[in-house]
């Protein structure tokens, strides 16, 4: 079946190769990436075990990406703070913190697209969007900070590295359990007014 629900189902066999049911062709992480920047929705699928992997190739697509360019998107400390989450009893709200911060982004960069083309016509320029880089830092900021106001939410158990109150963290008990389940609520509550 070459699609489910309106997505290509990518092959990827033993030998590392991927092929698109779709097409009925091999593609490679590059033609993977070109679909992406499309818009094209695709899952990737073991060959043998029918497992989604798409995740793991995603990933893998991102690597390549940032190694093959020397224009990274993914500074060091991005990349630090992020491995400091797993493990975290914050890895749990990360996800769904930076899918939503990634789509206000989009939202925001279409937006400017549209005043820029407005402002001085459909040139070149605007079509590159490298000239308004304070426009994204400050994005960039705004997002940093929505991003530190939610982790402060959760500061009965302290910051990621830091135990609170300065004490050493305890493991929590029933009570502390439904304390964190009704503060991630109010947090997806928030989350969610803020992309309205």
């Amino acid at each position: 079946m070459a699609k489910t629900d309106g997505e290509v189902v990518i092959k990827k066999y033993a030998n590392r190769r991927l092929y698109n049911t779709g097409t009925s062709t091999y593609v490679t992480l590059e033609d993977l990436a070109t679909m992406v920047k499309k818009g094209e929705d695709f899952v990737v699928q073991d060959a043998k075990s029918g497992e989604d992997i798409t995740h793991s190739v995603l990933t893998q697509i991102i690597f390549e990406q940032e190694s093959k360019t020397g224009n990274t998107l993914l500074p060091i400390s991005f990349l630090r703070q992020l491995i400091s989450y797993y493990g975290d009893q914050m890895q749990m709200v990360v996800p769904t913190f930076l899918e939503h911060s990634m789509k206000t982004f989009a939202d925001q960069q279409t937006q400017m697209r549209e005043h820029m083309s407005r402002a001085f016509g459909d040139t070149p320029l605007t079509k590159n969007l490298q000239v308004p880089m304070q426009l994204m830092e400050e994005q960039v900021r705004r997002n940093t900070d929505m991003f530190r106001q939610a982790m402060q939410m959760f500061s009965p158990f302290g910051t990621p590295g830091q135990p609170a109150g300065g004490e050493a963290k305890k493991s929590p008990d029933a009570k502390d359990l439904d304390e964190l389940k009704e503060q991630l609520r109010a947090l997806q509550t928030r989350l969610d007014s803020l992309g309205s």
